[in-house]
């Protein structure tokens, strides 16, 4: 499973970011994506973090002061 994020733009011109948590399958010899959550709307700040929550290495989140 991994994070994907889209970026989509709305009426005014304005960015919108969008996650979601998707799976991959093996489905008849080719491979499926699934969306499992939508996350939702999420802010350009947020994303590092939902990335590494849903990593599989779980990386330390470390930032500079």
């Amino acid at each position: 499973m991994f994070l994907r994020v889209q970026r989509k733009r709305g009426k005014g011109g304005e960015e919108m970011l969008y996650a979601s948590v998707v799976e991959n399958r093996r489905e008849g010899g080719r491979v499926v994506q699934r969306t499992v959550v939508n996350i939702g709307r999420v802010t350009e700040e947020q994303v590092p973090y939902l990335k590494a929550a849903w990593s599989d290495k779980k990386p330390r989140l470390v930032w500079d002061d």
